[in-house]
């Protein structure tokens, strides 16, 4: 399986510019740390939007499902440090996936990702997870392309946090996840437009909604590689 591990947390949110300088460093310096630190979480990763908006893609890769409700954890979301109390506020229109990795294959970092969030339409889970199982056979082996996944949202069982609070509403999450990675934006370009239409989506299987973003790499650090939190 091209993550690393069974399962992953995968994250969208927006950060007004007057914030992304001071924003970056903390996530880079102290909050990849912090998190790459507890139990289970293997590699983190940050995209921002390729059109150079707002928008950030994150993704955690975890060993397994247990990482996202072990005490240690836990803890972390609710003892947030003071510098994660004052950026907390600033992620706006919040998007957190807690999911499991259904398919996987080549590389799970590259330079550029597409990440399409969608659901599938009652009783059409199966063709589509299908459909789509084909697409990550495939996509990898493309020129321009080197990766793609699908991971689904499960939940585990745990109170609203610490740092859910802060945000200040609760968070949303995607149902299914689909993210495609490569090296050359024009290739993937199509993956977040055309290619995913409302159109071709509802023949795959898909219900209406569905919500597609292009993004590029800002920082992927692999357990054990990142300097200490300060």
């Amino acid at each position: 399986m091209a993550l690393l591990g069974d399962s992953a947390l995968a994250m969208w949110w927006d950060m007004a510019p007057d914030m992304r300088a001071e924003f970056e460093h903390w996530h880079s310096h102290e909050h990849f740390s912090e998190r790459l630190a507890l139990p289970g979480f293997l590699r983190a990763s940050r995209w921002a939007a390729a059109d150079g908006g707002e928008g950030f893609f994150i993704l955690y890769e975890l060993r397994d499902h247990a990482a996202l409700s072990s005490p240690e954890y836990l803890a972390s979301l609710n003892a947030p440090t003071p510098w994660s109390t004052r950026l907390m506020p600033h992620h706006r229109n919040m998007v957190r996936s807690q999911t499991r990795v259904l398919h996987s294959h080549g590389a799970g970092v590259a330079r550029h990702a597409m990440t399409l969030r969608l659901s599938p339409r009652e009783g059409e889970a199966p063709r589509l997870q299908a459909a789509l199982r084909a697409m990550i056979e495939e996509l990898p082996l493309r020129a321009g392309l080197a990766g793609a996944h699908l991971l689904r949202t499960d939940t585990p069982a745990i109170a609203p946090t610490t740092e859910q609070k802060i945000r200040g509403n609760a968070d949303r999450s995607a149902d299914w996840v689909f993210v495609v990675c490569g090296y050359d934006l024009e290739v993937l370009r199509p993956w977040s437009g055309k290619a995913f239409a409302p159109a071709e989506l509802a023949a795959l299987g898909a219900a209406p909604g569905a919500v597609a973003g292009a993004y590029s790499l800002s920082l992927s650090v692999a357990r054990g590689e990142n300097a200490p939190a300060r």
